[in-house]
């Protein structure tokens, strides 16, 4: 005789909270980054530093928006969390990109 223990079928509560730290973390960071980049102002034309940061600061904000995309891409990702958990960080990556296209300088 088997000792076999029956596993619940929709053990999804305990899964969404696993997966949101990540998804929430990569939000966050995203968030931070545009921030960033939208808050600093080069004093001129000639502050290549401030451009500099804008630049990475898109750079990174839009790769923490395809790295959330990616995660939630997942097949298994899907099944538990909703676009909703998506949502927001890949606004922020398509406001950090609107930013990044518009730089002058």
């Amino acid at each position: 005789m088997t000792d076999s223990c029956p596993l619940p079928d929709d053990d999804r509560g305990g899964l969404r909270m696993v997966l949101a730290v990540p998804l929430v973390l990569l939000t966050l960071i995203a968030g931070f980054f545009c921030w960033c980049a939208l808050t600093v102002r080069p004093n001129g034309p000639w502050d290549d530093g401030a451009y500099a940061a804008i630049v990475l600061s898109c750079l990174l904000s839009a790769s923490a928006a395809a790295a959330t995309a990616t995660l939630w891409l997942l097949p298994w990702v899907r099944r538990v969390a909703s676009w909703g958990w998506a949502t927001p960080a890949l606004v922020v990556g398509g406001v950090a990109a609107v930013r990044w296209a518009l730089l002058e300088g």
